[in-house]
């Protein structure tokens, strides 16, 4: 399973990818991180915190224990741990979604990570429209 999630602002950029057992336990997490190393570390110790734990369990992660286990970030790099947070949410929705089913616990509604990482992509589709339409194309 794999989920992207950027800011196209900063130019930061990461995905994930998860193998999940038949017991919806992460068994392996890894990430392409482009940008910051802020960005670099909380994708890193993402993956490091998820890895064993039920997809339940990784959901409730947040951005601030991913600030905490990096040893706190500076205020304009807290995007990096949403972002990275955003991502991980991202593949366990699209998960369920492709398995078909939605347990009791996910929310129906994105959360505000994953709400930030669409309007992201949202904004980095407007801007390449616009680009391209500056430079004639």
């Amino acid at each position: 399973m794999s989920a992207i999630a950027g800011n196209p602002m900063c130019g930061d950029m990461i995905t994930f990818y998860l193998k999940i057992d038949d017991k919806e336990v992460i068994e392996k997490a890894s990430f392409e991180s482009y940008g910051c190393a802020a960005n670099i570390a909380t994708s890193s110790i993402v993956t490091e915190m998820i890895k064993g734990m039920k997809l339940v369990d990784a959901w409730n992660i947040s951005y601030k224990s991913v600030a905490e286990a990096v040893g706190g970030l500076p205020s304009v790099k807290f995007h990096c741990g949403i972002l990275a947070v955003g991502a991980l949410k991202r593949a366990i929705r699209k998960y369920y979604t492709l398995k078909g089913s939605t347990p009791s616990w996910l929310q129906k509604e994105p959360s505000a990570e994953e709400r930030q990482a669409l309007e992201e992509e949202q904004l980095a589709k407007m801007l390449e429209k616009r680009m391209k339409s500056a430079e004639g194309k």
